[in-house]
């Protein structure tokens, strides 16, 4: 699976850069952290994991991947 590394700043940004990446490929998307961890970097996060779709990875850079999961899980959720 391709691993992309997105830099976008503005929640928006993420997800048009996120949807383009996996529209070549891309199933791993890590975010680099701009405030620590804080307020903007869930948002971007939760942009990310939207645009990204069930059957994508994606995590804030320092982290670990998190656990697979079926898509049945995840749609449980």
């Amino acid at each position: 699976m391709k691993r992309a590394y997105v830099t976008a700043r503005r929640p928006a940004d993420v997800a048009r850069e996120v949807e383009a990446l996996a529209g070549t490929g891309c199933g791993e998307f890590v975010l680099r952290r701009l405030d620590g961890g804080g307020t903007l970097d869930l948002e971007r996060l939760g942009a990310a994991r939207y645009a990204a779709g069930l059957q994508s990875v994606v995590w804030l850079e320092g982290g670990s991947p998190p656990e697979p999961t079926s898509v049945a899980e995840a749609a449980a959720r």
